[in-house]
């Protein structure tokens, strides 16, 4: 099974079928239904999609970029795909088979896959949607503002799912990701990690986080996975 081919088609889940009824939301996490031993989970929101793709805590590949949909057709922009990184930069324009009941069968010339939906995001999950960290503490204590550029760090959550990726879709360059489910009450945020892309190791982990959200920023602050201090800015990507 190959990662590339898989997303071109979970990506076309979630468009409207041939009648004119409005499109279904798309908005939400995806898991493949029958994948063997991997896990297929995928994350879309706010007009972006990150998919992984891992087995028993291994890291196999991941793939993303935004997208648009008329509830006919989709079309995918990649901004990082593991996989192929010359997809990066390419539209893709995709079409759906049918979407019901909170499962989709869909169909590529590599045959059909049924999906459910995980989760959707709601009122109460204020989290959800496309962040980009704008601010972090530097070494000399301070907090610093980040230049905007190519080069970014984004993070995606559904309302119980996550998934960061470091990546420029200008050079094509990926530098990592890493995902897994999240909750957020009272001020804590707590992420437990399925996969992440640079240490294996660390899949199962949780770690928490105190979390203020102000505006359309997010502060994040408390200890990494390796024991460091952590104070954040996440902004939303608008």
């Amino acid at each position: 099974m190959k990662l590339k081919a898989l997303f071109s088609v979970v990506l076309t889940v979630g468009i409207a079928t041939a009648s004119r009824q409005p499109a279904p939301s798309l908005a939400g996490a995806w898991r493949q239904v029958e994948s063997g031993n991997a896990t297929v989970v995928f994350v879309l929101s706010d007009g972006y999609m990150m998919g992984a793709f891992y087995e028993n805590g291994r890291f196999l590949g991941t793939q993303g970029g935004s997208y648009q949909t008329d509830g006919k057709q989709l079309k995918i922009k990649f901004e990082f795909d593991t996989e192929d990184s010359t997809r990066v930069g390419s539209t893709q324009t995709l079409t759906i088979d049918s979407f019901k009941n909170n499962q989709m069968v869909v169909s590529s010339a590599d045959g059909t896959d049924t999906y459910e939906r995980v989760d959707q995001p709601s009122a109460q999950t204020p989290l959800a949607g496309l962040w980009r960290i704008t601010a972090r503490l530097g070494d000399n204590g301070q907090m610093s503002a980040m230049q905007r550029g190519a080069r970014k760090t984004i993070k995606l959550l559904s309302s119980s799912r996550f998934q960061w990726a470091a990546i420029n879709p200008e050079t094509k360059q990926f530098s990592g990701t890493g995902g897994g489910t999240y909750t957020y009450k009272d001020g804590k945020y707590t992420e437990t990690i399925e996969f992440f892309s640079r240490d294996n190791s660390r899949v199962g982990r949780s770690l928490t986080f105190d979390a203020e959200l102000k505006g359309d920023d997010w502060h994040h602050r408390g200890q990494s996975s390796t024991g460091g201090k952590v104070s954040e800015v996440w902004s939303r990507e608008k």
